[in-house]
C-alpha cells in the first residue's frame, strides 16, 4: 500500500523529523549502553573504546538516560501521528507470514523492486519488529533504572535480572536493525534521498 498518493511526498515531513530524532536517539543509546556494558566487572568480551559515548560509567548512565527520554517523548508522538494520520494502517500494517516468505524469496533472488514511498512485506514485518523492540527497551530501561519506583514494572517483565535480559536482548535486535537498514540504504541509496526531502511517491505497480 502506497504510504501516501502519487502526487505526495513518500514521506510526510513528521515522519522525515521523527525518523531522524529517533535514529539519533537510538544510535545515542546504543553508544552510550556500550559504555556501561563495559563498566561490568565481569564481561564475556568488551567493546573497543572508540564505540564509548560518554568514555566513563557515569558519563555513559547520563547519556543513556537523557536519550531514552528523547526516545520516549519521540516514541509518543510517533504512536500519535501513526494512530491519528492512518500511517500504521496504510503503511507498517502487519503482512500476512505469505507475503513475507514470497517477498523474502524475491529479495534473496535480487527480483524485489524497491518503489519509493511504499513497504513491501519484509519491510513492514521488520518495522514492526523493531518499533516494538524499542517500545520494550524504554519499558525495561525504566524498569532496570528506578526498580524501586517503576516495581510494578519490572514485574511484568518477571523481575529486575529478566528486565535487565529483555533491556539488552532489545538493544541488540536495534543495532542489529541499524546495521540492516545502513545497509539497505546502501543498495538503494534514493531512500536517504525521500527521508531528507519531500520527493515524491513512486506509483505503486497493479497486482495481477
Amino acid at each position: 500500500m502506497p504510504a501516501s498518493s502519487p502526487a505526495g511526498p513518500a514521506h510526510p515531513l513528521p515522519i522525515r523529523v521523527m525518523h531522524w530524532v529517533g535514529a539519533a536517539a537510538i544510535l545515542c543509546m546504543i553508544f552510550s549502553g556500550i559504555t556501561i556494558y563495559n563498566a561490568s566487572p565481569s564481561l564475556p568480551f568488551s567493546f573497543p573504546s572508540w564505540m564509548m559515548l560518554g568514555s566513563w560509567l557515569a558519563g555513559g548512565i547520563a547519556w543513556h538516560i537523557s536519550a531514552m527520554w528523547v526516545l520516549f517523548v519521540d516514541g509518543v508522538a510517533y504512536l500519535a501521528y501513526g494512530v491519528i494520520s492512518g500511517h500504521f494502517r496504510r503503511d507498517i500494517r502487519l503482512p500476512s507470514p505469505g507475503a513475507v516468505s514470497r517477498d523474502m524469496a524475491a529479495a534473496l533472488r535480487g527480483r524485489l523492486r524497491h518503489r519509493i514511498g511504499h513497504y513491501n512485506a519484509v519491510q513492514r514485518a521488520l518495522y514492526a519488529g523493531v518499533l516494538t523492540a524499542i517500545y520494550v527497551a524504554v519499558a525495561t530501561g525504566l524498569s532496570i533504572w528506578k526498580p524501586v519506583q517503576f516495581i510494578w514494572l519490572s514485574g511484568l517483565f518477571g523481575g529486575y535480572p529478566l528486565a535487565r535480559n529483555a533491556h539488552l536482548g532489545c538493544m541488540f535486535a536495534i543495532a542489529a536493525f541499524v546495521i540492516l537498514h545502513v545497509v539497505l540504504v546502501a543498495i538503494y541509496p534514493r531512500t536517504l534521498v525521500a527521508m531528507l526531502a519531500p520527493v515524491r511517491a513512486e506509483p505503486e505497480e497493479s497486482t495481477p
